[in-house]
């Protein structure tokens, strides 16, 4: 059973960047794709487009957007995001 692929579009110097790949790592997974979105700036115009939102992280778990840290903190305290990792049983 494969984990879902775990995109975040961060920047260099992001602390909730790093509050969520420390997250993440808690949960024993890692971020699969980083888009660094300060190195190449059409990404940003690429997430905005996809997320609606221009704040760093932004978050995907497989075909999922999760969104920013807030948002990942809230599903892992709501339990959603154990289930979510796991992928499809």
């Amino acid at each position: 059973m494969d984990r879902p692929k775990i995109t975040m579009y961060s920047t260099g110097v992001c602390p909730y960047c790093s509050r969520a790949e420390a997250l993440l790592h808690a949960k024993g997974v890692a971020v699969d794709e980083k888009i660094r979105i300060d190195l190449d700036p059409g990404q940003r115009d690429v997430m905005m487009h996809k997320t609606g939102r221009r704040t760093v992280p932004q978050i995907y778990i497989g075909e999922k957007h999760v969104g920013g840290f807030d948002d990942l903190a809230a599903l892992d305290r709501a339990g959603g995001l154990d289930p979510l990792l796991r992928g499809p049983a």
